[in-house]
């Protein structure tokens, strides 16, 4: 699988973040965050290796672990992720400069501009060969929001350092971990239209579509349903809304009908007529 140009730059700007993150965040402070650099600064009160170098074997040891459980078309996309990571790490760290900053500040701007970094290299369908690798394999299997899984990975990976820190560093590394993930989600789900899925259960449901279209410029489906408890037949509504339009919706079911049903669920991702073209909101 060729990368495109896009693809290509997202990946060498990503691990070029996360390579920052760490290099001049993470590692200088000792951070425990999670991904590789929390287990390299984790191990590294064990093992007299320079963290940078443990950091390395992960990435390329993961790699593979991904190439076994993901496949060809993802060790293809994530190669060059792991062996672009460690030279923009070793680059970064034999030039540091160094920075003075509070830990907690070093913690939580580290897992922001990791956790974009991260969050780039994921939406091109590759990974930085780092700690995401795991999260990628449960979320296969699991279809659990990948933000979510590294989120829990990471949290496990900060526990580590209770075996050579103390409560506050670890607690230090939390603000790192909960900040990347953050990052995460919010790069993954850029771009998306964020809106409401609503569904209507009503008896003036015809008079609530018609308004709908009227008023709000949306169209509706609407499906047959039978009552669980009554087994009368029924006619459900779905629309999606914009965030701003929301409140409207609610206001015209309101006025039609104040016994209506409604079910609204958060969503981020809508294609098509009013919302991926043709229609501003």
């Amino acid at each position: 699988m060729k990368l495109n140009a896009r693809n290509l730059v997202l990946i060498l700007l990503g691990n070029f973040l996360l390579a920052l993150a760490v290099g001049y965040f993470i590692l200088p402070n000792n951070i425990l965050s999670g991904g590789v650099a929390g287990i390299a600064v984790a191990l590294h009160s064990f093992v007299q290796i320079p963290t940078d170098w443990i950091v390395n074997g992960l990435v390329i040891g993961l790699f593979f672990v991904g190439w076994i459980f993901l496949g060809k078309d993802f060790a293809i996309k994530t190669v060059l992720s792991s062996f672009v990571y460690p030279i923009f790490l070793t680059l970064i760290s034999q030039f540091n400069i160094p920075l003075t900053i509070d830990p907690l500040l070093a913690s939580f701007y580290g897992g922001i501009i990791g956790g974009v970094g991260i969050g780039l290299v994921i939406r091109t369908g590759a990974s930085t060969g780092g700690m995401d690798v795991p999260p990628l394999i449960a979320h296969k299997y699991t279809n659990i929001s990948i933000a979510k899984l590294i989120l829990i990975t990471d949290f496990f990976t900060v526990l580590l350092g209770l075996l050579a820190y103390d409560l506050e560093a670890v607690l230090i590394g939390i603000i790192s971990v909960f900040t990347t993930s953050f990052a995460i989600d919010k790069v993954l789900l850029m771009g998306g239209q964020e809106s409401k899925s609503v569904q209507i259960i009503s008896e003036e449901y015809g008079i609530i579509s018609a308004r709908i279209h009227e008023k709000l410029e949306r169209g509706t489906t609407i499906t047959d349903a039978v009552g669980g408890y009554t087994n009368n037949a029924k006619k459900i509504i779905l629309v999606v809304v914009s965030q701003n339009q929301y409140p409207q919706l609610i206001d015209l079911i309101n006025e039609i009908d104040p016994k209506a049903f409604i079910i609204t669920t958060d969503t981020t991702d809508v294609h098509g007529e009013g919302f991926s073209y043709g229609y501003r909101v």
